[in-house]
């Protein structure tokens, strides 16, 4: 059973699951066109992260809520590691997310992800999750390396 919590992303093994997602993502997408926060960014106000960890307690995924106001809420940082794949993780971390942005008050949740291969799973999970492709949004570039996507929680 994976248990999911809140907690700082200022932990070794939090970091350890930020620099795995990097490494994953960096040779994927352009530099110019990635937009990690860094886990100092996500011990921010705005962030809230969701870590699921194993029996053992070990992180094995996360995934962040930044809210933006005006109703907005985006969703950052998912990730799950390879070994725990296929368990549905990154769903209930996104289901988990989705609730707290309800809670909070907000109306959408929207977020950006990479539009090449190696992205295909990112894609299913969030269209299962009920999320629709959509324009860019804030100051993120339509440059063509991303897809956007929206769910309106209201």
């Amino acid at each position: 059973m994976t248990a999911i919590a809140i907690e700082t992303p200022l932990q070794d093994d939090i970091r350890r699951l930020v620099a795995d997602l990097n490494a994953y993502m960096i040779p994927l997408t352009p530099r110019e066109f990635q937009f990690q926060l860094t886990a100092e960014q996500m011990a921010e106000p705005s962030v809230t992260l969701f870590v699921a960890r194993d029996e053992a307690g070990a992180a094995i995924g996360m995934g962040a809520l930044k809210v933006h106001g005006d109703g907005l809420g985006e969703v950052k940082r998912m990730y799950t590691l390879p070994q725990a794949r296929g368990q549905r993780i990154g769903s209930a971390l996104l289901g988990h997310i989705e609730d707290l942005a309800r809670r909070r008050g907000l109306t959408v949740l929207k977020l950006e992800t990479g539009e090449a291969p190696g992205f295909e799973e990112a894609w299913r999970l969030y269209e299962r999750g009920g999320f629709t492709v959509c324009g860019a949004f804030l100051d993120y570039p339509d440059s063509g390396f991303s897809r956007f996507y929206e769910k309106k929680i209201a």
